[in-house]
This record gives C-alpha cells, structure tokens and sequence, in this order.
C-alpha cells in the first residue's frame, strides 16, 4: 500500500508490512470528498472511526469540520520523568500504592497538587476533573528499553528513572463542544469568519487547555501517590484544528488521532504490552500533512474483541503482559477491548514512518504499569 494515492488527493503512509484495513481507507476516501478538502493524509495506524477515520489529517481551505475533530478535543500524550528508580522496581508495590485514582478531584484537591488556582477554567462537576477516562486511554509507568541518540533526548532526561506516559483528553467538555455543534449544524462545514466559526474556534481553545491540564493533574496525582517529583518532559495534542501552511497554501489541518510533526520531539505508544517510542519528526514532513500516527491503531473493533479472545485468555490473564507489567483495569469488558492482541504492532507502524522519512528514533520504552481504571464499569 506504499505511496497509495488517488484523484481525490488521499495519501497514506504505509509499506509492504502495513496492514490498514478496507472500512478505514473507505472513510478517508469519503471524507476527502468533502467541499473545501484539498488534501487528506492516512497514518500507518489509520482505523476506522465513527463515520470518520482515526489515524489521519485532514487539510481544507477557508472552511473547516468540527466533526473531523470529533468529541474528545485536545487529546494527547504527556511525557513525564518521575523521581522513580527504574533499578527498584516492583510494579506490584507501585499499583498498591496508586490505588484508585478514577474519582474526579476537588478544586481544594486541584489546587493542593498543582499549588496554584485552577479556577479559570469552565469546570463543572460532569467533567471528571483529573481522570483518565475510559476507551484507549491510559497512564503507564515505563523504563528506557533502548537509546538509539542520546543526542537528542530532552536536556533533563535520566535513564534510571522510571518515565510516566499519560493518553487522555478534554473528558465531558470536548463531547459537549462536539454536541451543541453537531445540534446546530449537523455535520457541515463552517466558514472561516463566521459567528459559528469563531464560537467553535473558542470553546476549542478552552477544551486544549483543559485537556492539557488534566494530563497535569492526572501525572501530579499519581507522582503523590507515589511520594516522588516529576518533570513534563513534553505534552502533545492529538486531535485538535489549527491554522496551517502546507505547500505554500494557507488553510485548516485536522487531527484526528494524529500527532503533529511540528512541535519537536513526541511519543508515539504501542499497546499495553508493547513498546513506546520517542521520535524526532524529520524538517519535512509535508507529505503527511505535517503529521505522524499516534500510537499503533485498532486491528478489531471493540465489540470482536471479547469473542475474539475470550476462549484463549481470562480476564485475570490480561492483567500481565508479555513485558512482566501489570496492567490495572478491573473493567471485564474494557481488558478485552484494549487487549494488546486487538491493536497493530507499534513496530509496523514506527517503521512505515522511519520508511517514508518522517522520523528518527530517539529512545524506546517498556511498560512497567499500565493504568486504566480501578472501578467495574468503563465509559
């Protein structure tokens, strides 16, 4: 599927040892029909979303979709270093410790761990303030596995500490955003300069903030926990709209599921039971939109998972992976679903970009502890 391309100025990045399945490239296909798109970009861990595809970016001209974005704005990865010894190790101990961290945090509490007023921000008691949330989203312990440049790696960072991942997003607030839009105009486009333009454009920039927040509350609460210090090493959007420049034109970039190759250094995380990597996006990264995948893609749906492996693996099973980490999450449903065996493999997905010339490796990462929740339902 190498250099795939078509009339409608679809592109995805992919090798011989990519396998993106026919529903997904069917929705990019879809989407780059849309008036005002001038180009789409399919990542090698391009799947198949709800009518949208995730894994892609999306370029129009002096209009854009909000429902590209979809309902969970502002998500993305923060990397963080802790103040853990990777030599002590015992992911056991450290998921003891933890304990459950799903319940929403005070403004007493917010305050607390940040030391400073988080009051600024639109909070309401249905935004779940401080926590991961349900679907793919999750917080890992991880230890450096293999340095391939030093060079590169952040100024602070220290190989004998154990590095804290965070995936979550703009909990309630995005899927509100995302609901009184599609109430007000379904699933059109909006002029740039328009009242409906500008008051999407606002309410967005409130839900990248309060995404970026949470991933910090998220990280302070469990650095407590865990009685050590940490350092945000980086903290990256994947789904968000920007104005943009590509090819000497001016228009509207979305992201969907997708990690922005223009802001420096970024994470890309395999499953729960497989590697992460830290990469340098190459100067041009044009051809795909200035964009790289963001972790390694579905391979099933949610709802094939448990059929799926059920009869190989029991819940308790799932809660160890091939690495020796522990997994935490005590949703019977959600084990299944975000099975390691359900996703693509990071390393197919890593290589289709280092192939194309999208990248260089900096550093690759170990599960250690994955969280994902302590309770019995998931969302």
């Amino acid at each position: 599927m190498g250099n795939y391309q078509n009339p409608h100025h679809i592109h995805i990045i992919a090798d011989s040892e990519t396998w993106i399945e026919g529903n997904a490239v069917a929705q990019l296909e879809t989407t780059a029909k849309l008036p005002h798109m001038l180009r789409v970009a399919g990542m090698p861990d391009l799947h198949a979303g709800r009518g949208y595809p995730v894994g892609a970016a999306f370029f129009s001209d002096r209009h854009f979709y909000p429902a590209l974005i979809g309902n969970d704005i502002g998500c993305g990865m923060a990397f963080w270093q802790t103040g853990l010894s990777a030599a002590k190790l015992k992911p056991a101990k450290l998921a003891k410790q933890l304990g459950n961290i799903d319940t929403p945090l005070s403004q007493d509490e917010q305050e607390a761990l940040l030391e400073e007023s988080a009051s600024d921000y639109p909070f309401s008691d249905d935004l779940a303030v401080g926590t991961i949330g349900g679907g793919n989203h999750f917080a890992e312990l991880q230890t450096v596995e293999t340095v391939y440049r030093n060079d590169l790696l952040p100024a602070a960072f220290d190989s004998n500490r154990l590095q804290l991942l965070v995936h979550s997003g703009s909990r309630g607030l995005g899927q509100q955003i995302l609901q009184r839009h599609i109430e007000a105009y379904g699933h059109r486009g909006l002029a740039e300069g328009s009242e409906a333009a500008a008051d999407y454009l606002a309410e967005h920039q409130v839900a990248l903030e309060f995404a970026r927040l949470n991933r910090r509350l998220i990280a302070a609460r469990m650095l407590d926990r865990w009685r050590t210090e940490g350092e945000c090493l980086l903290d990256v959007h994947h789904n968000f709209l920007e104005q943009a420049e590509i090819a000497g034109q001016t228009g509207w970039l979305h992201r969907k599921g997708a990690t922005p190759a223009d802001k420096g250094l970024v994470m890309i995380p395999g499953s729960r039971g497989d590697y992460s990597y830290l990469v340098l996006p190459t100067q041009d990264c044009q051809i795909s939109l200035n964009t790289l995948a963001h972790g390694a893609g579905r391979k099933w749906q949610r709802g094939e998972c448990k059929g799926r492996l059920s009869h190989k693996y029991s819940a308790d099973s799932l809660r160890q992976t091939a690495f020796g980490s522990v997994v935490v999450c005590q949703d019977k449903a959600l084990i299944f679903e975000e099975a390691p065996q359900a996703y693509k493999s990071i390393d197919s997905v890593i290589s289709a970009m280092k192939n194309a010339g999208l990248i260089e490796l900096v550093a690759r990462f170990k599960p250690v502890l994955t969280y994902k929740t302590s309770g019995g339902c998931g969302e």
